[in-house]
């Protein structure tokens, strides 16, 4: 019994030496700035002073007296609503194209993905933010095909944040390569028995292909979820914010108030109001479950 209880406290220090890499980032850069952010939500902070405890200021002020904050909920909501719904349809129709076999499907797989490797990056801002300039790409295109090139695609407030969404969407190449492999896990004997039943591809994608790709339906509905919520890149270098605060982003106003008004309590504030929004997202998705995903056990 003494040797078994001194090789269980053995494999277990041992363990935790593996994993203090794990726990110091866990600790260091999620619980304490976790921590750090409840605390700074209740009081008025400026980074160059001490903080003071205010109560609850900040939230009033959020929810009663601040215009800008509640555009940039209404602005975060309209791309998210948009956005996540458009890229996880077209990110399905690829990953059914490059599901069946054809010569050169691990290229174009590598193709598609791509975007989604630097799609967040601020040089693929920079570059999508050229080619919707007045003189830019799209313009230019446009006027070659003699249609109406005058457009500013990103000053005009009804198409600003439609080139964000456009972007998002672009980006499609991580879900399509999760409803890809969800794809090959889908037994192909079902495809056979429902042929010899007479079942054509419209009536195999809705009764088979569909009902058992929920379970990655609902993996990338909650990742993408909360990609959308937390969009920040795409508005701060391509539109800034503008026009007229449409495209300001709740992420984007957040990081102004702390990082540009210097306004950290406030900030923290917000944070924590994003925090507990995506949770019961999360969990409103997950609540729903039941009623739409299916496993093949059932």
């Amino acid at each position: 019994m003494i040797r078994i209880k001194k090789h269980s406290v053995r494999d277990a220090v041992d363990g935790y030496i593996f994993i203090l890499p794990w726990l110091i980032g866990f600790l260091g850069l999620t619980l304490v700035p976790m921590a750090a952010t409840l605390y700074l939500g209740f009081t008025d902070y400026d980074m160059f002073s001490n903080p003071e405890f205010v109560g609850l200021k900040n939230f009033v002020k959020m929810f009663s007296e601040d215009n800008r904050y509640w555009k940039s909920v209404r602005a975060t909501l309209y791309f998210a609503f948009f956005s996540v719904p458009s890229k996880l349809i077209f990110a399905l129709m690829v990953a059914l194209l490059l599901h069946n076999k054809r010569r050169g499907n691990y290229f174009y797989r590598a193709l598609y993905y791509a975007p989604s490797v630097v799609g967040s990056s601020v040089a693929v801002a920079v570059m999508w933010r050229e080619i919707f300039k007045p003189n830019g790409l799209v313009n230019a295109v446009l006027a070659v095909f003699r249609l109406p090139s005058n457009t500013v695609w990103l000053g005009d407030p009804r198409f600003a944040i439609w080139t964000l969404i456009l972007l998002v969407v672009w980006q499609f190449g991580s879900p399509m390569l999760i409803f890809l492999a969800g794809l090959k896990q889908i037994p192909t004997e079902l495809y056979e028995s429902s042929s010899i039943d007479g079942a054509g591809p419209f009536r195999q994608f809705f009764r088979i292909t569909l009902p058992l790709l929920t379970p990655i339906f609902l993996f990338n509905l909650i990742m993408q979820m909360i990609t959308g919520f937390t969009a920040f890149t795409q508005a701060f270098i391509v539109t800034e914010g503008a026009p007229l605060d449409t495209t300001n982003f709740y992420a984007l106003y957040l990081y102004r108030r702390a990082f540009e008004n210097f306004q950290m309590g406030y900030g923290s504030a917000m944070a924590m109001v994003l925090l507990i929004t995506i949770a019961l997202m999360t969990g409103l998705v997950f609540k729903s479950s039941p009623y739409w995903v299916h496993y093949e056990a059932e």
